[in-house]
């Protein structure tokens, strides 16, 4: 299940499908929009995709999707190996493009002219907004599968983040020309977010429970954010491997907030720029899993978490603490039209969508080894005796 914001429209998805509204109060039902992918056109070329292979048939459930920077555009991609392009005012499935590879993540470029998607095998392809029906561009690629993909303000810079804990500054006009590298991640890197007031700074998180800031441009970090040294009774256990599932940002106060994989618990930083790091302020605790977060700047924090009596959760910035608010108009009218569509939710309640699978295994070789070693001592040493017993009391063998 997963969150989107953008100004006033709220996209929920799940499964499949995916639910559409606004968080304006004044609008009502009649502006509500949902999409089922199963349902999505399919590729009349015998299912191939671009690279000519034929396409397996997925699950259709959407793996990742977004909005345009002003909210105009949104798009998704799915199991099925699709990309799917929205207009949004009014809501208007546009075009139904086969990618080569089941996507990660993608992003639109700030001038909407593109939208870039990662993929599991490590590429990067381009698809043009302006041309809804045009084939996607390979852009660049990596030896290792990607987890996410992000665009400089000024759409300068491609940034990529893999497995291999690396996070990659490439040129936009040519992908093939590095600016930089991020390093200093001992896992994989999970997420990636280009500060949007703070153009030059980049937040990254991994699965060495980490949160840093970088000045990404000349690969140099900036902070270090220890997620396992924040101790508090409600927070993971400090021996508990975990990374974060989103990094969502709110302008209004350079708040910062990181939900962690399959931890009910969401981290709230301030980026206090001019001294470049990081200052943690609280955690929120929830009874339920979260399943994501995102900031609308006029309203505080949104939550979408299992519980269908309340999917929603507002959460606003109190008295310098960020907490629940009671339920307005606004969070019941949006609870309720999820009520009415949770199918489509409650199939993410018993997936575990975490990065479990993506820590690579170690092994302890060496002790493995002596204690082999050792073993074929003993037996050479016992034959040995064998051979050549030691001599009697009188000299005698």
């Amino acid at each position: 299940a997963g969150l989107a914001l953008c100004g006033r429209a709220l996209v929920v998805r799940g499964g499949s499908r995916f639910l559409a509204t606004t968080t304006a109060s004044s609008d009502d039902d009649g502006g509500l929009f949902t999409y089922d992918c199963s349902t999505a056109e399919k590729k009349s070329q015998e299912n191939k995709g671009e690279d000519g292979q034929p396409v397996e048939k997925g699950s259709d459930t959407i793996l990742a999707s977004t909005f345009s920077k002003s909210g105009s555009y949104f798009a998704l991609t799915d199991d099925s190996k699709r990309l799917i392009l929205f207009r949004t005012k009014p809501w208007q499935c546009l075009s139904v493009r086969t990618v080569v590879r089941r996507c990660t993540a993608l992003t639109f470029t700030a001038s909407e002219e593109k939208v870039l998607v990662a993929d599991k095998s490590g590429d990067v392809y381009s698809f043009s907004v302006l041309e809804p029906n045009e084939c996607g561009k390979l852009e660049l690629g990596h030896l290792s599968m990607l987890l996410d993909v992000a665009v400089s303000p000024d759409d300068r810079y491609v940034l990529t983040a893999d497995r291999d804990e690396k996070i990659r500054v490439s040129w936009a006009v040519a992908p093939h020309n590095i600016e930089s590298f991020c390093l200093g991640h001992t896992e994989f890197v999970s997420r990636i977010f280009v500060v949007p007031d703070h153009p030059e700074l980049l937040l990254s998180s991994s699965g060495d429970c980490t949160l840093r800031l970088w000045e990404y441009r000349r690969g140099q970090e900036l902070h270090c954010c220890h997620l396992t040294g924040l101790q508090e009774p409600a927070g993971p256990r400090s021996d508990k491997r975990f990374a974060a599932s989103r990094i969502t940002y709110w302008s209004r106060d350079s708040c910062v907030a990181l939900l962690c994989d399959c931890v009910p618990v969401v981290y709230i930083f301030q980026l206090e720029a001019p001294r470049q790091q990081l200052v943690y302020k609280q955690q929120l605790s929830f009874q339920h899993r979260v399943w994501d977060i995102a900031f609308e700047e006029n309203r505080g924090l949104w939550v979408l978490q299992d519980c269908r009596e309340a999917p929603l959760v507002l959460c606003r910035l109190v008295d310098g603490q960020w907490q629940p608010v009671p339920e307005d108009a606004t969070v019941k009218k949006v609870c309720t039209q999820l009520r009415g569509h949770w199918a489509m939710l409650e199939g993410s309640a018993g997936v575990d969508e975490g990065f479990s699978s993506l820590y690579k295994a170690t092994f302890d070789n060496m002790t493995t080894y002596l204690k082999k070693k050792e073993e074929r001592l003993q037996q050479q040493l016992r034959k040995k005796r064998h051979k050549n017993p030691p001599p009697g009391p009188n000299g005698q063998t």
